[in-house]
């Protein structure tokens, strides 16, 4: 099924990858659906916090709450927003505020076991 709404161009300061996000989706899922890796994801709902970004460059719309837990006022004013909660109106040029990498892919590992231990 083709996505026939307009899309803005997004940029990710830190890798240089860029995105087509359309008009009215939130800058994650708008990534995600593209299977794009570069901005953290979480819980998708603006209670996590773990997409936290800051707008270099262009405009966004609220597209729901942003958590004041996870971005304050002053921080807001600064350019700063939870990209879960927020789409392009312009072409977007964004930095990841956190660690570009998933806090969750850094827990449980998992163990392989010997081969000679494991029947005895």
């Amino acid at each position: 099924m083709f996505d026939f709404r307009p899309k803005k161009q997004v940029t990710i300061m830190q890798t240089g990858e860029t995105y087509a996000c359309p008009i009215g989706e939130n800058l994650l899922k708008g990534m995600t659906l593209l299977g794009r890796k570069g901005i953290p994801v979480g819980c998708v709902n603006g209670g996590c916090g773990v997409c936290k970004v800051k707008i270099v460059e262009g405009t966004v719309e609220s597209l729901g709450p942003v958590s004041r837990a996870h971005v304050s006022e002053e921080e807001e004013c600064q350019g700063y927003t939870l990209a879960c909660r927020v789409g392009p109106v312009s072409e977007v040029t964004l930095e990841v505020a956190g660690k570009m990498v998933k806090p969750f892919s850094k827990g449980f590992q998992a163990q392989a076991t010997p081969p000679a231990e494991v029947n005895k």
